[in-house]
């Protein structure tokens, strides 16, 4: 027994489990191969795997990163192979996928190696790189273990590195695989592994029956709650109940601020921590009365007014903000939903409970100010609110039903939101770039360009565009 457990706990094991996902289309089909694989795992290998499956290196509570980018895989492929990176490049072209060029290449390398490496060991590797400082140590490390891995060891340990496994699995799939092998309600799982923030130790809690009286833990963003496009005023009477509130939809960066006893951590919708890019905000999120997380957005304003989205560009991408910047670009944090007050959760109550508490716990005015709302009855006043958005410098508008509750990375039609189309430019298509995964076959990525003025005809790039479009089209 003892000899079977130490071979399903290696990383050949999760990988051959990873191709069998990725080898079917159907959900309920990915869930049962990763609950029938996840069951025999011992609890440590149980913790290790899911957080895996989950695309995560470490637990989301866990700050760590191991910043290996790809111009390291890349170096540490060619080193373990012997591989130039001159060849490897129009390889990874071809295969849209790191993961897939290392696995081809540790093939054509043919050496005679047996699968060793271990889930332990690769937890070991995640943890020594986020500790080793400087590209080369990073690389060196990386190297030693490539050299020695298998095809499919190789493929997976590249995957794990950059953050996708790409094989049609998402965290909560992995929830749900989790939920019926050690059977559970789904909603237990996923509500523990929101309090958590650890989907491995959710796995071994749920196995071991634990999954009741877990008290939230903060600094680990919880995912946020979408609104689905309103086609127009008529859909809005139809979704909405009598009453509903209709406050501005900003045309900022959506945040979730977490504070705890003086710490303050602030994320992106893509859960990044970006708190370093606003550190005005910080002060007046300690100075609250109590524990919360919030729901807002930040935008670039001049006291009350809203600026354009353009001058929060000049914030973004920046490791530092110097204090030149900071005047130049003043920015605020809208709040405008809480999900956590008092060490209470508070995303099964209403929303106008939330709101209310909201109101309570966060000033109207100021660097962080909560949003205004109104209460409607009548879709038709939609019209002449979303000018006086407009005129506020605003997007447009979000409709909410009061009774809804707060459903983490879930878009719904409790919340719509309603945009116009304000003009139309006609561009040029200077570049374009090679797709990934799935859209390896496609030129995606288009940098648009216009003309300097109707006399000069000199094209100066604008902008970049990489989503809303389909396959078909891009094709």
């Amino acid at each position: 027994m003892e000899e079977s457990i130490d071979k399903i706990g290696t990383l050949q094991s999760f990988a051959e489990c990873a191709e069998a996902v990725a080898a079917t289309t159907k959900k309920l089909e990915k869930a049962a191969i990763v609950g029938s694989y996840l069951e025999a795992l011992s609890d440590a290998d149980l913790s290790r795997a899911a957080r895996y499956f989950a695309g995560h290196q470490f637990a989301s509570t866990d700050a760590r990163t191991t910043n290996v980018g790809g111009s390291i895989i890349s170096a540490a492929l060619s080193e373990a192979t012997g591989f130039s990176l001159e060849n490897l490049y129009p390889r990874y072209v071809r295969l849209g996928d790191p993961g897939e060029l290392a696995a081809e290449i540790v093939k054509e390398a043919k050496r005679s190696v047996q699968p060793t490496i271990t889930l332990a060991e690769t937890e070991s590797l995640i943890a020594r790189l986020s500790e080793t400082r400087g590209i080369k140590n990073k690389t060196a490390l990386l190297t030693s273990v490539l050299h020695h891995a298998t095809p499919l060891e190789a493929k997976y340990l590249v995957k794990l590195l950059t953050g996708d496994l790409r094989i049609g699995l998402r965290e909560g799939l992995v929830e749900d695989a989790i939920a019926r092998v050690f059977g559970r309600s789904l909603e237990d799982v996923a509500y523990a592994n929101m309090l958590l923030g650890d989907i491995g130790e959710t796995a071994t809690r749920a196995r071991a029956g634990e999954l009741r009286d877990i008290n939230m833990r903060l600094f680990h963003p919880i995912k946020f709650m979408l609104a689905t496009p309103a086609a127009d005023l008529t859909d809005v009477a139809r979704t909405m109940p009598e009453e509903f509130l209709v406050e501005d939809k900003f045309d900022g960066i959506r945040a979730q601020a977490h504070v705890e006893a003086g710490r303050v951590a602030i994320y992106s919708r893509t859960m990044d921590e970006i708190t370093h890019r606003f550190p005005e905000l910080v002060g007046p999120l300690q100075s609250l009365a109590t524990d919360v997380i919030i729901d807002g957005e930040i935008v670039p304003s001049n006291g009350e007014v809203i600026l354009p989205f353009s001058e929060l560009q000049k914030r973004l991408g920046r490791k530092s903000v110097g204090t030149q910047l900071l005047k130049a670009v003043p920015v605020a944090l809208v709040a405008y939903d809480l999900l956590y007050a008092g060490g209470k959760v508070l995303i099964d109550q209403p929303l106008s409970e939330r709101r209310h508490l909201l109101g309570q716990i966060v000033p109207g005015q100021g660097p962080l100010r909560m949003s205004q709302d109104k209460l409607l009855s009548d879709a038709a006043m939609l019209d002449e609110e979303f000018d006086l958005a407009r005129a506020r410098g605003n997007e447009g508008l979000m409709i909410k039903s009061p009774g809804s509750p707060y459903k983490p990375g879930r878009r719904g039609r409790d919340w719509l939101k309603l945009k116009r189309a304000i003009a139309t430019l006609d561009v040029v298509v200077t570049a374009v770039e090679v797709g990934h995964g799935k859209r390896r076959h496609l030129l995606s990525d288009y940098t648009f360009a216009v003309r300097r003025s109707t006399e000069d005809g000199e094209l100066l790039n604008i902008g970049k565009a990489y989503s809303g479009l389909t396959d078909r089209e891009l094709a």
